[in-house]
């Protein structure tokens, strides 16, 4: 009897390794949006874009993450629903409860409350002035 033919196993692709990851929000009212993120959540500005001494962008930090705010310039719609269908979570090693405070405390409304998940994270979710939501999230302690 002949023996089947062996065939060779198919080579994995090597996975892809991102190290890091940055978003770009288009934004309605650029000035408040940038007033919301460095009172609500405490974004510090990395950068401004100007374009003929107008300010069309800014690069806020938060430790180690970075958000790009561009304002929309009104090319795909004035009244285009923003912040449909995305969802980003930032991680720390703060308090949930006191960094929740902080949101309040500057008007912001959260979705949900901090609440411990059965995954082992304390968390709650914020939407920005334009509807982008965001999980703030940290490990419980044991």
């Amino acid at each position: 009897m002949n023996e089947p033919a062996h065939t060779p196993p198919r080579a994995r692709p090597e996975s892809f390794r991102a190290r890091d990851l940055k978003a770009a929000l288009t934004v309605g009212d650029l000035p408040a949006s940038l007033k919301w993120y460095q009172e609500a959540l405490g974004f510090t500005v990395a950068r401004r874009y100007e374009r003929g001494g107008q300010l069309y962008a800014v690069a806020l930090a938060a430790g180690a993450t970075e958000l790009l705010l561009t304002q929309d310039d009104g090319s795909k719609g004035r009244d285009r629903a923003k912040g449909l269908g995305i969802s980003l979570q930032f991680t720390t090693a703060q308090d949930i409860d006191g960094l929740a405070s902080r949101c309040r405390d500057h008007g912001a409304v959260l979705e949900t409350p901090p609440t411990d998940t059965p995954w082992g994270v304390r968390m709650f979710r914020i939407r920005d002035p334009d509807g982008f939501l965001f999980t703030i999230a940290a490990a419980r302690e044991a």
